[in-house]
């Protein structure tokens, strides 16, 4: 585990020191979910290819339910769209 020191700036910015963004493989625009509880905050990097994975297992099973209803991309893409409009 890496520890280091760092500050809040006037913007409210965490700057990562640069050895831990080394280390850590931490490249400028690199995302991070930020936890937050009791005094205690956590930022956990994430990695693209990851998320879509995870977000792909997520999916697959309600692809198959709507597979197996015979539910088409375009009623999917309509009922978004109603959804998003309000209707």
């Amino acid at each position: 585990m890496h520890i280091q020191l760092t500050r809040i700036s006037e913007k409210g910015q965490v700057v990562i020191p640069s050895s831990l963004r080394k280390a850590m493989g931490i490249k400028r625009s690199d995302q991070f979910l930020v936890f937050g509880e009791e005094g205690t905050v956590i930022l956990k990097k994430l990695d693209p290819e990851a998320l879509k994975q995870s977000l792909d297992e997520l999916a697959r099973p309600l692809r198959r339910a709507a597979k197996d209803l015979g539910v088409t991309r375009a009623e999917v893409r309509k009922a978004v769209k109603d959804v998003r409009k309000g209707a």
